[in-house]
């Protein structure tokens, strides 16, 4: 028995490879299929099922291609409807890939078709469970994503309570929890840094799994719940009903555009997105240009900052990253790169091009400014991350809702911006400047540096 679990941190989820006797399994599947068929070719065995725990809204699977690829069959659980063939099994369905089975377990509430698959060794012994959204570390799917007319996300999270202890809690303790995302993914709450445990340890710490009622259950999942980000019912929309081959996808996205071809492009109005570090891009970018750094939860934040997967658009990468950043977007379903600058930034200078620049200072240039004062700070954290401790006098304005805000900061004032490392202040200070703001400062490192100087702090005890 062979099981990898093939962990990806920029989406913060997890697929898993389980191979027995020449025989294999993919579960949740990223959009790019090399690294399922690198596995199944090392190691000399077939891809049998490709299994689905649920219509992901998150990322797009690459269940279709990897099925056309090798002839696997993909399986969903009860409910699921598809525009492609799938194998919809019934609740306690047992599949075979060697000597091990899998038993579909129907656990709806975070989806309806929302299942967990329980994995029985050569023995015929409970060893693990792919429990999806269903039942994270430390916490469960959000019960807000999969909501028609007649449900609200109440109704969905009283599911989710019975399905966790009529299929799951019932297992015996020394059972794997293999879960499909681990801590900053959107599809939780609370999920813990670690991407597996025991059931009979979950049992113990996460509170979903405590001696609650109903009623207590479904409190505690709907309170504070943030808004989904605006990618995932297209993402899930594209899971559901099918999508371009990502071989199609990659090569379009792989066109290097001359200076003058990036150009003609820039003003037609085409969306661009610089993908380099944010120390490189206040320095000097493309006018209109818009932030969001590889080297961070990239495609997280492309997802909840542009608004349409089908938006178009050209890149600005870090040399060499090209392939990279094309993937990347098309993972969260962005499958409408027109190219790339060849040469990168450095390209664009060179030739003499327009240029932008933003103002970013360090955390003691900011303590000098703030005591100078008044200013105006803007803080892009999360409202739970704003609420713990902020600078005083600052206003919360969350990059998670940024696009819903900008009429609400005055253009005619300078604005100080930060977020809790300089990653998301950025991106922030990038869509304001294009929205025609431009008496920008971000200022570097942060929350983090912020608050070891003697910038005054306003806590929940202090205020």
């Amino acid at each position: 028995m062979f099981i990898e679990q093939m962990y990806t941190n920029c989406l913060a989820e997890a697929a898993y490879f389980v191979a027995s006797e020449g025989e294999a399994i993919v579960i949740d599947p990223l959009r790019e299929t090399e690294p399922y068929i690198a596995k199944a070719e090392e190691m000399g065995v077939k891809i049998k099922y490709i299994f689905e725990t649920h219509f992901h809204a998150d990322f797009v699977s690459g269940h279709v291609d990897l099925a056309k690829k090798t002839g696997a069959k993909i399986v969903y659980g009860p409910n699921a409807q598809t525009n492609y063939d799938v194998v919809s099994a019934k609740d306690g369905e047992i599949f075979e890939v060697g000597k091990l089975k899998i038993k579909v377990l129907h656990t709806p509430g975070h989806t309806l078709e929302s299942s967990t698959f329980l994995l029985l060794d050569e023995n015929g012994k409970e060893h693990c469970i792919f429990s999806g959204d269903t039942l994270f570390i430390g916490d469960v799917g959000r019960p807000d994503l999969a909501i028609k007319s007649d449900l609200t996300s109440k109704d969905l999270a009283g599911m989710l309570y019975d399905s966790l202890r009529a299929k799951i809690m019932p297992l015996p303790n020394d059972v794997i929890v293999y879960p499909a995302h681990g801590a900053g993914s959107s599809c939780g709450k609370n999920m813990s840094k670690e991407t597996s445990d025991t059931l009979g340890h979950q049992k113990e710490t996460n509170y979903a799994l405590s001696n609650i009622s109903k009623n207590e259950f479904v409190d505690i999942l709907t309170e504070g719940i943030m808004p989904a980000p605006g990618y995932f019912a297209q993402n899930a929309n594209l899971n559901k009903n099918g999508y371009d081959p990502i071989d199609a996808v990659m090569q379009k996205g792989m066109t290097p555009l001359s200076v003058s071809e990036f150009e003609a492009k820039v003003n037609d109005g085409v969306f661009i997105l610089d993908t380099r570090h944010q120390s490189d891009f206040y320095k000097g970018f493309v006018p209109g240009s818009v932030f969001i750094g590889l080297d961070g939860m990239f495609a997280v934040w492309v997802g909840t900052v542009i608004e349409k997967v089908s938006t178009p658009m050209i890149v600005v990468t870090p040399e060499g990253r090209e392939e990279e950043t094309i993937k990347r977007l098309a993972r969260v379903g962005y499958d409408n790169v027109q190219g790339y600058l060849k040469g990168g930034y450095t390209a664009w200078a060179e030739a003499g091009k327009k240029s932008d620049i933003l103002t970013s200072i360090t955390p003691e240039e900011f303590e000098s400014k703030y005591k100078e004062g008044p200013i105006h700070v803007v803080d892009v954290r999360k409202p739970s991350e704003f609420e713990g401790s902020h600078v005083k006098g600052a206003e919360t304005y969350p990059l998670d809702f940024i696009l819903g805000n900008l009429s609400k900061l005055d253009k005619n004032q300078p604005h100080f911006i930060h977020c809790a490392g300089g990653y998301r202040s950025m991106i922030a200070s990038s869509i304001l400047r294009k929205a025609g703001y431009n008496d920008l400062i971000d200022v570097q490192g942060g929350f983090g540096k912020i608050k070891n100087t003697s910038v005054p702090l306003a806590t929940p005890e202090l205020a």
